[in-house]
């Protein structure tokens, strides 16, 4: 590896990552309300997903706001009361969409990624 390719790789993969991110923290909402360092701890599981505190929550108020999410409090036998997030029905929708469009983006990328491609000539 060469300097600055850990550095290269890093600002690839935090770009990747704020393309898709909300969109999974929706997921992890499909079968059952999440509190917030739940999702954290499903998304820093995946690897590729990991993230912080201050990435996940305010992301969680703009789906709130969005009306995507909706929150309840709810009490934990191991601390204080826990705020929930389910998806709403735009929520839902809004995940079927992107389930929907994600294979295609997926395969033209990698089309890209993985074929050469022929010249279109010369753009000067």
């Amino acid at each position: 590896m060469e300097p600055g390719d850990s550095a290269k790789q890093a600002r690839a993969a935090a770009q990747l990552r704020k393309g898709v991110l909300e969109y999974c923290v929706l997921a992890l909402m499909r079968d059952r309300p999440r509190y917030g360092v739940e999702l954290l701890h499903a998304l820093e599981e995946s690897g590729a997903l990991a993230t912080s505190q201050g990435t996940v929550y305010p992301l969680l108020s703009r789906l709130r706001r969005d009306d995507l999410v909706t929150t309840t409090w709810q009490e934990s036998a191991t601390g204080p009361p826990r705020r929930y997030y389910a998806l709403t029905d735009s929520g839902r929708a809004a995940l079927d969409e992107f389930t929907r469009v994600w294979p295609g983006f997926r395969d033209a990328v990698d089309a890209f990624l993985t074929s050469p491609h022929p010249s279109t000539g010369d753009l000067t």
